[in-house]
């Protein structure tokens, strides 16, 4: 019994990396705003628990995200733009499946949702 347990907490512990392997490559989507549509797109690697990656800015061009987690299948992460000169952050939580990653995200104080697809 002891070494089934054993077996399946193993399996287990090798499982979790692998979900959060999902979050590589280059993801794209777009949030609905009052002002119109904004194209999003992130290229993202984990590597354990640690998440590296950049962020489409407002310029498109890359922006380094900071502070990125992974946990199972859920990711958190920051980005710091500059709107208008003003200094942002803007702070992301996900949930991953292999084709789809459903976001949470902060605009100063202000929650909003939108899910991003798996590029080909």
């Amino acid at each position: 019994m002891k070494q089934i347990l054993a077996m399946v907490l193993g399996l287990l512990l090798l499982a979790t990396p692998a979900l959060a392997h999902d979050a590589d490559g280059k993801w794209t989507g777009s949030i609905e705003t009052p002002m119109g549509t904004i194209p999003v797109g992130f290229t993202f690697k984990a590597d354990g628990t640690a998440l590296t990656g950049t962020s489409l800015g407002p310029d498109g061009g890359a922006i380094a995200i900071k502070g990125g987690k992974v946990d199972g299948n859920k990711i958190t992460f920051s980005v710091d733009i500059d709107f208008g000169g003003m200094a942002l952050t803007l702070n992301y939580a996900g949930d991953v499946s292999p084709t789809e990653i459903k976001f949470t995200g902060d605009f100063m104080g202000m929650p909003f949702d939108f899910v991003v697809k798996k590029a080909p």
